[in-house]
């Protein structure tokens, strides 16, 4: 995995949107020309958690936990003996294993299919096939089955907040398909009546809302408010 794979694949969140429009107190980047290696932490996490694939998190536990099984068996309750007994690395495994609970591979391929290149859709399954292995290797060490297991409160509110979050996914991957691609067209809902329109004062307003945007009208309003909920669900921003 290289830098050049990592810059492309930053495209399948919303980290390129977040920075042009400026959401926070500093820039997204610290070179605006700059690569991978001019970007902020907090917006670099910010965009994969809106993707539900939390790259920055897990990345590289997999090859670790593989290479320390591998070289001896033993050592897989060495790990278990570390989390039951060493507070810091406990709290450090239950924090990924929450984040693998908020996650969605499924999530991250639609944005993939939607807004990066054919030719980097099986980097992208790598990527989601690493994924799954350090869950699985995560909860090997934990000595749980599932996901949460030890915080069954979490695990039920994680799965109401779910589906709404899963809809502000899909409905933020369109949008910036539609932001990306100016050939992309999707097809418009028939006109509401005029009476409901001239009553419906909220969402004339909403229109209004950002009328300086670089965006096609609503583009850039629907996209902020995707980002505040799904930041909202997941709890976990950057």
């Amino acid at each position: 995995m290289n830098s050049s794979h990592m810059e492309n694949c930053i495209g399948a969140t919303p980290e390129l949107e977040y920075g042009q429009m400026n959401i926070g107190s500093r820039p997204s980047k610290r070179k605006p020309s700059g690569g991978i290696e001019s970007l902020r932490a907090i917006p670099w996490i910010f965009a994969w958690t809106q993707t539900r694939f939390h790259l920055p998190v897990w990345l590289g536990f997999r090859a670790a936990f593989k290479h320390v099984i591998e070289k001896d068996v033993k050592n897989l309750q060495m790990l278990r003996d570390m989390y039951n007994q060493w507070p810091f690395f406990r709290v450090t495994m239950d924090l990924i294993e929450m984040v693998f609970a908020k996650g969605d591979p499924g999530i991250a391929a639609l944005y993939d299919k939607l807004l990066v290149s054919n030719e980097l859709w099986p980097f992208g399954e790598k990527l989601r096939a690493n994924y799954e292995e350090t869950k699985r290797l995560v909860l090997q060490v934990a000595g749980h089955r599932d996901l949460l297991e030890g915080d069954p409160y979490l695990k039920q509110r994680l799965r109401l907040r779910d589906a709404y979050i899963t809809t502000l996914d899909v409905c933020q991957a369109y949008t910036l398909k539609r932001i990306r691609d100016p050939d992309y067209h999707v097809k418009v809902r028939p006109h509401l009546s005029k009476e409901y329109m001239e009553s419906s004062k909220p969402a004339a307003e909403f229109v209004k809302l950002n009328p300086t945007s670089e965006y096609a009208p609503g583009l850039e309003d629907t996209l902020i408010l995707t980002m505040k909920g799904i930041a909202a669900g997941m709890q976990n921003t950057g």
